[in-house]
C-alpha cells in the first residue's frame, strides 16, 4: 500500500535556528538563483555550490538537481537573467522623441547604471560573453541588449545625423567606450558616482570628436 507521506523532492529540511532564509514551498529555481546571487555579491563565484545553496535554503542536497544539472548551469541561469535585466532596463531608457544627445546619454546612464549596481553579476555575464559554447537560450539574451543602441544609430545615420557606415561596427566602437567605463568602475580604478556623473562628457565626445569647434 502507497504511504500518504511520501515527500517532494523539494521538500525543506528541518530548518537550524539562525537560518536567516529558509525555504517554504514555491519557486525553488527562483529562490537558488536569488540566494546564488546574494552569494556571488558577497563572495564570488567560486563560493557558489548547488550543496550550499540546498543547505542555505534548507532543501535536500539532490533538490537543485532539479533545476540545475551542475555549477555551469546555475551560472549560466545567472547570467542568462542578468542579460535579461540589463535589456529590459536599456529598452526602457531609450526614448526615441528625444534628440540624439539626450538620447545616447539616456541609454548609457542605464547601462552604467546598471554595471555600477551589479559587477559582480556583470562580470559573470561577459565572461561566458565570448564563449563559443554557450546555450542558444543565453546567445540570444546577449543579442538582445544590443538592439537598442543599434536602433539609435541606425535612426541617426538614416536622419544624417552621424557617420554612415556598417552601423555594427559603430554600435562595437560605442558599446567598447561605455564597457571600458563599466570596468574601470568595477575594478575601482573610477568612482561610481564620477561614472555616471561623467555619461553627458562620455556622449559628447563620442559624438562630437575632441578637436576644438
Amino acid at each position: 500500500m502507497l504511504s500518504m507521506t511520501t515527500s517532494s523532492y523539494d521538500e525543506p529540511m528541518h530548518q537550524p535556528e539562525g537560518n536567516s532564509r529558509p525555504y517554504h514551498h514555491g519557486d525553488l529555481r527562483a529562490a537558488l538563483l536569488s540566494a546564488a546571487e546574494r552569494t556571488l555579491r558577497t563572495k564570488g563565484a567560486t563560493a557558489l555550490s548547488l550543496r550550499e545553496l540546498a543547505r542555505d535554503l534548507g532543501v535536500s542536497h539532490a533538490a537543485p538537481g532539479r533545476h540545475f544539472k551542475d555549477k555551469q548551469a546555475l551560472l549560466d541561469a545567472l547570467a542568462l537573467t542578468g542579460f535579461q535585466r540589463m535589456a529590459a532596463a536599456l529598452d526602457a531608457a531609450d526614448d526615441p522623441a528625444l534628440p540624439l544627445e539626450s538620447r545616447l546619454t539616456a541609454l548609457a546612464r542605464a547601462y552604467l547604471g546598471f554595471t555600477v549596481d551589479n559587477p559582480a553579476l556583470l562580470e559573470l555575464m561577459y565572461a561566458r560573453k565570448h564563449d563559443p559554447d554557450i546555450p542558444a537560450r543565453l546567445a540570444t539574451a546577449i543579442a538582445r541588449t544590443k538592439e537598442p543602441l543599434f536602433r539609435i544609430i541606425t535612426d541617426a545615420q538614416r536622419r544624417g545625423e552621424i557617420v554612415p557606415g556598417d552601423p555594427e561596427h559603430i554600435v562595437l566602437l560605442a558599446g567598447a567606450s561605455l564597457h571600458g567605463v563599466a570596468s574601470l568602475t568595477a575594478t575601482g580604478h573610477l568612482p561610481p558616482e564620477s561614472a555616471l556623473t561623467g555619461v553627458g562628457e562620455l556622449i559628447h565626445h563620442l559624438l562630437h570628436g575632441l578637436r576644438p569647434r
